[in-house]
């Protein structure tokens, strides 16, 4: 498919959605570049159907995000009006080790607290920037998927990182300042370097290789 197919089946799939789970749905916004080009598209289905309506972004402050990514997510919060929640884990980062298992890591500062903020907010579904050709994992998932009390869906799931690259310049979208240092994939610091040959090879290799035992916890 080209990039204008693919972008034409992304907002099909999100105005399916929009049917499905109404205006409350929201965005999974981690400040990356493929979850800003879900939230950029869903912007524009809301403000077709529902004009004037909060657009929900949910973001992931695990307390070991780059601050570039911060500052990036506060700003463009501000300047696009979005109705953002930031949802933090219940965990003393001064006593808990970091890294040291990426599973039990993933699973306490992510995975507990976003379950607990998708319940407590009562979103009927998440719109996720998960792209097939991250992980071998994420290759044979469905666009939409249910996880016991909400849904989860992923838009963008056949774009390829020059696809999201390339929208982004056309449509002139901002980017956090990591990815003209060197970064391709944003995550936490500790498991976070700037990147190789791969687009996640900056990634922790053993949190990369546990992502299907990951995903059936709740992980993107």
């Amino acid at each position: 498919m080209t990039l204008a197919e693919k972008k034409d089946l992304s907002l099909r799939r999100m105005r399916e959605a929009l049917d499905r789970f109404g205006p409350e749905t929201a965005v999974g916004w981690t400040g990356g570049k493929d979850s800003t080009v879900v939230l950029v598209l869903w912007r524009r289905i809301l403000a077709e159907a529902f004009p004037g309506a909060a657009v929900r972004a949910l973001n992931l402050d695990t307390g070991c995000k780059f601050p570039e990514v911060l500052e990036f997510r506060d700003r463009i919060a501000r300047l696009w009006g979005l109705d953002l929640h930031v949802v933090r884990p219940d965990v003393d980062l001064n006593r808990y080790p970091l890294a040291a298992d990426p599973l039990s890591c993933c699973r306490d500062l992510k995975i507990i607290p976003l379950n607990r903020a998708v319940a407590e907010l009562g979103l009927p579904a998440l719109l996720t920037g998960v792209r097939a050709d991250e992980n071998p994992d994420r290759a044979g998932r469905p666009w939409l998927e249910d996880y016991g009390g909400h849904s989860r869906a992923a838009p963008i799931l056949e774009w390829t990182e020059l696809d999201v690259w390339t929208f982004h310049v056309r449509e002139e979208l901002p980017w956090c300042s990591l990815y003209d240092q060197g970064y391709r994939s944003l995550g936490c610091m500790p498991c976070t370097g700037q990147s190789g040959s791969g687009e996640r090879s900056g990634r922790d290799r053993r949190k990369e290789e546990s992502m299907e035992r990951l995903r059936s916890l709740g992980y993107f």
